[in-house]
């Protein structure tokens, strides 16, 4: 699981950045809210963690810029320790609300407590396809694809668990094309993978049938209009 901290206080930030990888958790941490939404799209983060009194834009406007493209789970932090400002950021769209000091315990439960609210069920790994809009929403999160790799995604999500051949992608894709070949096919598997995987290397959504073609791992889901 990936958690990006958004935290201007060097200490905190540090802290955090070390319990949290203790725990097992892959960290990227920013000292401002720009720093952060610069970060947010490339690192895909599964949580953020989000200071509320930030130089320059403060934490309720990265919060309303980050659920403007994101249902990303946001624990807001701060030394504010007033209701109404937990009911802010709660109505805000953050999804919990630590007040400073606190026990790292505590941010560890209350961090597994949100990422267990909001990642699907087993077997369901969260893959939307919006065919009319030409958007892609994975984890929650709207990835940026291509053209062609919209096209190859939206051709094996056709049928999740079906083997498309290179052959089968190279008439889809470059219908009428006689210069395409099969490194066409493995080049653009491979920009797809960058783009919606993990880990590239070692994917979990777009699988290689050794001999036949690829498939897309059954279990996403993929409601296209």
């Amino acid at each position: 699981m990936r958690i990006l901290i958004c935290e201007d206080e060097p200490d905190i930030r540090d802290i955090l950045h070390s319990y949290l990888t203790s725990e097992g958790y892959e960290v990227q941490s920013a000292a401002s809210g720009e720093r952060l939404l610069q970060m947010f799209t490339k690192s895909r983060p599964d949580l953020v963690i989000l200071d509320v009194m930030l130089p320059g834009i403060d934490g309720w406007e990265v919060l309303n810029r980050l659920r403007v493209r994101s249902r990303c789970p946001v624990i807001m932090l701060t030394a504010l320790g007033r209701v109404t400002d937990k009911v802010k950021g709660l109505s805000t769209g953050a999804d919990d609300y630590i007040t400073k000091p606190f026990q790292l315990e505590e941010v560890g439960a209350r961090i597994a407590a949100v990422l267990r609210r909001s990642t699907p069920p087993s077997g369901n790994l969260s893959l939307e396809i919006d065919d009319l809009r030409k958007i892609v929403v994975l984890r929650g999160n709207e990835v940026t694809l291509s053209p062609k790799e919209f096209a190859l995604l939206k051709l094996l999500a056709s049928h999740p668990g079906r083997v498309f051949s290179r052959e089968d992608i190279l008439a889809e894709l470059w219908p009428k094309s006689h210069y395409a070949t099969a490194q066409d096919v493995q080049k653009y598997v491979y920009l797809l993978r960058k783009r919606i995987e993990r880990d590239p290397s070692n994917p979990e959504y777009i699988l290689t049938v050794r001999g036949f073609g690829y498939r897309l791992a059954e279990q996403l889901v993929t409601p296209s209009p």
